[in-house]
């Protein structure tokens, strides 16, 4: 782990001020050489058992250059009929492949982090199930992995799986992978089977709980701050944002009691953990270090059902929750964010 907070630290001076601009900085940018580390080795070595399973013509599907900014893009949390994904289309792998694919995503993710994904794919086979709008397409036929460049442990590489409600985007830079930006959530959350509530997507309950122990957690005067509306709003730096900035607005750590804190760093790993253990240690060292400096927003009602909108502004993370009114139950349709100010795309480890 030390290794990686100092190739970080080191590259983050580097990069300080950086502006992501979509196709420019992964697309033009060089890189410093890092060389892999364990994880990273498991990572790339499962990619390349995956890729090894794929025959010619679905391997040129798969396959982009690094510099394909376009595709760097190319994810959002629309069904396929308002957007069309590019890649290798699940429906289209043999039961092998798919397997392959779910072991190479258990690498990247930590053990939640991928019964997250697999149960957001349910949800969207439940949605297809109930019936959806005319022309658009649900279901976990219709979620796509992506690689643009080739897995190495030292030339940086992305990998990119997503469909309705999910856009995991991970950079792999030597030692170092991110999944700054992606975007989680789901519909349905959990849905009635047999006259019982059953959960789909176990990981937003938890979320949920905890976004609204930190709220309850507030004095008046702290909850003053933190409660900018009553109103909920929908994602700032969702998809099509990148390169955009947002000021830091709310409640900040630095008035907040340890306790507090403890609640607030909770509720940030409750996000950042579907990513494997070992990078995860790397990314929560520098939020727990400027902790002082984070945010915590809400917007919407103060009840524990989930409906309301926060947001987590940091000078390495940004977390937006942001329940959906379409559906009719907005705590059961689910737009979250999460992006790295500092390295979107691994523009941490470019310079």
């Amino acid at each position: 782990m030390i290794h990686k907070n100092v190739v970080l630290s080191a590259l983050t001076a580097l990069t300080l001020g950086l502006t992501l601009s979509l196709g420019t900085t992964p697309a033009t940018a060089s890189t410093t050489a890092t060389v892999a580390d364990a994880q990273t080795t498991k990572v790339v070595a499962a990619a390349n058992a995956f890729l090894g399973t794929l025959t010619a013509a679905q391997k040129k599907t798969a396959s982009f250059a690094y510099t394909d900014a376009a595709q760097r893009a190319k994810w959002s949390n629309f069904p396929t009929g308002i957007f069309q994904r590019a890649g290798l289309r699940w429906g289209d792998m043999s039961a092998a492949q798919r397997t392959s694919l779910m072991g190479l995503l258990g690498m990247v993710l930590s053990s939640d982090g991928l019964s997250m994904v697999k149960q957001q794919m349910n949800a969207d086979d439940v949605l297809k199930a109930s019936g959806g709008p005319g022309n658009l397409v649900f279901g976990s036929d219709e979620y796509y992995v992506a690689f643009l460049g080739t897995p190495s442990g030292t030339s940086p590489w992305m990998l990119q799986f997503g469909g309705h409600h999910l856009a995991l985007n991970a950079t792999v830079v030597g030692s170092n992978i991110t999944l700054a930006p992606s975007l989680t959530g789901g519909q349905p959350i959990k849905a009635t089977e047999n006259g019982k509530t059953v959960v789909i997507v176990q990981k937003v309950p938890q979320e949920v709980k905890d976004s609204y122990a930190m709220l309850s957690s507030l004095s008046a005067a702290q909850k003053a701050k933190a409660v900018l509306s009553t109103t909920r709003i929908d994602l700032i730096l969702g998809p099509g944002k990148d390169g955009k900035t947002l000021q830091a607005e709310g409640l900040p750590a630095s008035a907040m009691t340890a306790a507090q804190k403890e609640k607030f760093l909770a509720l940030i790993k409750d996000r950042l953990g579907i990513l494997n253990d070992n990078d995860l240690a790397a990314k929560m060292t520098p939020i727990t270090q400027n902790i002082d400096k984070t945010y915590f927003a809400w917007y919407g009602p103060t009840t524990a059902d989930g409906t309301a909108y926060y947001r987590v502004t940091g000078p390495t993370v940004l977390i937006e929750f942001s329940p959906q009114s379409i559906g009719g139950d907005p705590s059961n349709h689910l737009h979250n964010m999460y992006r790295d100010p500092t390295d979107d795309y691994g523009a941490a480890w470019t310079k």
